[in-house]
């Protein structure tokens, strides 16, 4: 049969989708012995969509591994500064405690830190005003100095300086994380 030339079999589990395992259903559910013999191009393009489909699916999954895997790395690598959380009477400032956070961080702020989380001699944190993100500070592991400290689109706030000093009046707390672990 042209479907098992071309399209390898998959097991359910591999699916991944329901999408796919429907698309898959109503391929089969065709007649596709007459489909090869009078609407061969129609047939073509069901399977190729089908292929798309299962490619699509695998990049998904492999896609879903390495996030785990990088979850997984951060928590190793960070784990020791996860609760890390100082403030002065209005901002807040903690550790960023997951990729996920870090990446939604990113979104929200507008600019590049979601990426950051392979960055193994820094710390990012992230400075709130009642719930509230401002900015998104980056700190150095060797030098315990703030590396950059970036609002909206990579703006400086009118808080610029207060997060910085804040956060340079704390760096202790994160020399303790280091010590300890």
């Amino acid at each position: 049969m042209l479907w098992h030339k071309t399209l390898k079999p998959v097991r359910d589990a591999e699916f991944g989708t329901s999408l796919f395992k429907r698309c898959v259903r109503w391929i089969l559910a065709l007649n596709i012995s007459y489909l090869q013999i009078k609407k061969r191009p129609l047939l073509n393009k069901l399977l190729t969509f089908a292929r798309q489909i299962h490619k699509n699916c695998e990049r998904t999954e492999q896609q879903r591994q390495k996030a785990i895997e990088d979850e997984k790395n951060y928590l190793k690598a960070k784990g020791i500064f996860f609760g890390l959380v100082f403030s002065d009477s209005l901002i807040c400032i903690k550790v960023i405690e997951s990729v996920k956070e870090m990446e939604e961080e990113g979104r929200i702020m507008h600019h590049c830190v979601g990426g950051y989380h392979n960055k193994a001699n820094s710390l990012i944190l992230s400075a709130t005003i009642d719930g509230k993100r401002i900015e998104t500070i980056e700190v150095s592991l060797k030098t315990l100095k703030v590396v950059q400290s970036r609002g909206v689109c990579n703006s400086n706030t009118e808080y610029h300086d207060r997060i910085i000093r804040l956060v340079e009046d704390n760096t202790e707390l994160i020399r303790q994380r280091m010590n300890a672990a």
